[in-house]
């Protein structure tokens, strides 16, 4: 059997603010999960249109496409493409699940939620040529899925080939987290075992891991086992996780030691009346300046998540907003626009207050106002938003932050790691269209590695690759090259 499965490209992709680096950090995981259960002998093809383009001279018997809410139009367009070429087309992925009847209009099966019991099972009734319109799973487990298929990712487009998710879903539920939707019906919330998870780790090269789970630390006991375990693994990771699980207990320090160097953090908002909205009670009452301070303590660098237009903020809070992340040394930045996904218990309340602006999903892409907003105009929304990601990451700020650390050698990482991000598009432009991108790891898992007194040599080191860098940027930009 012939079997292709598709990641589309975001409708963000044909935006002037597009960054291809953004979207060619991390293989389609959930594609090459579901590989996994085809048969040895099936021809299987998977291709996500953020790295290359899609080939479309083709005839699978099998189509799988994952839709996200900004690529819904592309991939319905994809599959009615398929379907008129003759192959059976799957959807499913966090828009299906949110909106089945809008996706079952251009799908010959839909699935909704995770995929990992489903597909077997409709593996088996397409075989007897009797699947089924809608797959679901209620009951969730992860203790038996095979090793997901790495041989089908083109690790040289990826900055980060080496990504991993050892836990589905989250134990807290926000009104506005669009996964909360697509695990409804179910657990919300489980993990691998520990064990099945170190294989997974083992299968990877080099030193690099990013957990792309929601919430590497939701499951005390098995984040505990598996930092343990990890202790003389010799690795470096990122993951994420909430204000909460870094306040209590001592786990984030046994992450530190188990090699977490950098942690994406869901701060989002720093009124007590927008937490309480959202439901997300898991920050309320909680420190985060002490949380930021715990973190840089370990040498653990800072990726913090904001959201702007709750109903309690104002026009301030924009510049609130990045001055409170300079001044406690957040590394990196992530600011949206609030955003009402469909599914979610968000965009049921706007939809009963009648605040919803449009349905066009190409919109929902936390850069654009799409509902009615309060105490500010959708004008003020999106221009402060914009001024806020322009105004974090200026070379000032960047160095600014930076000083805040007290070690010299953690000052020279945030520089290295922030400015690097944002401060070098021309270079990452380049090593993308190459096909070079992987080979930037070493000096990721250099600028990553734990500072000590033993490793001057290797922060100096980094220090080279930097100006190595803007003197690579500036030549790749001269008018002459």
């Amino acid at each position: 059997m012939k079997v292709k499965l598709i990641l589309p490209a975001l409708a963000e992709a044909e935006s002037p603010f597009w960054r291809p680096i953004k979207y060619s950090l991390f293989p389609p995981l959930g594609l090459a999960t579901l590989a996994a259960y085809l048969a040895p002998d099936d021809d299987v093809d998977l291709q996500d249109q953020h790295v290359e383009p899609i080939n479309l001279n083709d005839y699978p018997d099998l189509v799988i496409i994952q839709v996200y809410i900004t690529n819904a139009y592309r991939s319905y367009k994809l599959a009615g493409y398929y379907r008129q070429r003759g192959a059976y087309v799957i959807l499913g992925g966090l828009h299906v699940t949110s909106l089945p009847e809008e996706a079952m209009l251009h799908a010959d099966s839909v699935f909704l939620g995770p995929g990992e019991e489903t597909f077997p099972e409709f593996l088996v009734d397409f075989k007897k040529r009797q699947p089924k319109k809608v797959y679901h799973s209620p009951n969730r487990s992860l203790s038996q899925i095979p090793p997901i298929r790495r041989d089908l990712i083109k690790r040289d487009r990826y900055l980060v080939p080496n990504s991993i998710v050892v836990s589905r879903g989250c134990p807290h539920h926000c009104d506005f987290c669009y996964k909360d939707a697509f695990f409804d019906g179910g657990k919300t919330f489980y993990t691998q075992r520990v064990d099945d998870a170190l294989a997974e780790i083992d299968r990877l090269p080099g030193k690099h891991l990013y957990f792309l789970d929601d919430h590497l630390l939701g499951n005390i006991r098995f984040a505990r086992q598996l930092f343990d375990e990890m202790k003389g693994m010799n690795r470096v990771f990122q993951a994420a996780a909430t204000v909460d699980s870094i306040l209590r207990g001592n786990l984030i320090e046994k992450a530190a030691e188990a090699g977490l160097r950098s942690l994406f953090v869901g701060f989002e908002t720093f009124s007590p009346d927008n937490l309480k909205q959202s439901n997300k009670k898991q920050n309320l009452a909680k420190d985060y300046s002490e949380a930021t301070r715990r973190l840089h303590s370990l040498g653990i660098m800072i990726n913090g998540s904001f959201v702007f237009g709750l109903d309690d903020d104002k026009q301030d809070v924009f510049k609130r907003t990045v001055d409170w992340g300079v001044q406690n040394s957040i590394t990196t930045a992530t600011y949206h626009i609030l955003t009402p996904y469909p599914g979610t218990a968000l965009y049921k309340k706007l939809e009963r207050e009648k605040r919803l602006l449009t349905n066009n999903w190409d919109l929902y892409d936390t850069r654009h106002v799409v509902y009615q907003t309060k105490n500010m105009s959708a004008d003020d929304l999106k221009t402060g938003y914009d001024w806020a990601y322009n105004e974090f990451y200026t070379w000032a700020n960047i160095v600014r932050a930076s000083a805040q650390h007290d070690s010299y050698k953690h000052k020279l990482k945030h520089l290295f790691y922030a400015g690097g991000w944002k401060k070098f598009e021309p270079l990452w432009n380049f090593l993308i269209k190459t096909k070079n991108l992987n080979n930037m790891l070493p000096l990721l898992e250099s600028i990553l590695s734990k500072v000590n007194a033993k490793e001057t040599q290797s922060i100096s080191n980094t220090t080279d690759d930097l100006l190595l860098l803007n003197d690579l940027t500036a030549r790749i930009t001269s008018p002459d090259s």
